[in-house]
C-alpha cells in the first residue's frame, strides 16, 4: 500500500504546475474578476438610471414622441431620397457607358435580351403575315366577290 501511495505522489508531483502556469492562471482570474465587477457596476448603473429617468420620460412623452416621430420620418425620407439619387446616378452612368460602347457589367445580358426581343418580334411579324394571307384566302372562299 505504501508503494501505491508513493507512486501516486510521484505522479502528482510530476504533473504539478510550475510558477509560470500559476502566474498565468492568477492573471486570468484577476482579469475575469475585474470584468465581472465592471459588468455588475454597469448593470447597477443602468438600473439606477432607469429608475431616476422613468418619471422624467413619462412626463415628457407627450413632447418627445411626436418630435421623435417627426425626426424619424424626416431622416428616413432623406435617406430614401439619397439612396434613390444614388441609384439614378449609377443607372445614368451605366447607360452612358453602354451607349458609348464601353461594355459596362451586364451589357452582355442587355444585348442578349435585345436580340431575343428582336428575334421574337420577327417571328411574330412572319406569323402575322402568314396568318393574314390565310385569312384573306378564307375570305375569298366565303365571299368570292368581296
Amino acid at each position: 500500500m505504501a508503494e501505491w501511495c508513493e507512486g501516486l505522489m510521484n505522479k502528482i508531483h510530476s504533473h504539478a504546475p510550475d510558477l509560470a502556469q500559476v502566474f498565468g492562471s492568477s492573471k486570468h482570474l484577476i482579469t475575469g474578476s475585474i470584468l465581472l465587477l465592471l459588468a455588475g457596476l454597469t448593470a447597477a448603473g443602468i438600473a439606477i438610471l432607469s429608475i431616476v429617468l422613468a418619471p422624467v420620460l413619462i412626463l415628457l412623452s407627450p413632447i418627445l414622441i411626436p418630435v421623435g416621430t417627426v425626426l424619424f420620418v424626416t431622416i428616413a425620407g432623406l435617406f430614401l431620397v439619397g439612396i434613390s439619387m444614388l441609384g439614378f446616378i449609377l443607372g445614368v452612368s451605366w447607360l452612358y457607358s453602354y451607349v458609348r460602347g464601353r461594355n459596362p457589367p451586364g451589357s452582355d445580358r442587355v444585348d442578349y435580351a435585345r436580340l431575343k426581343i428582336a428575334d421574337t418580334a420577327s417571328h411574330v411579324k412572319d406569323y402575322a403575315m402568314e396568318y393574314g394571307a390565310y385569312l384573306q384566302g378564307k375570305v375569298r372562299e366565303v365571299a368570292p366577290g368581296a
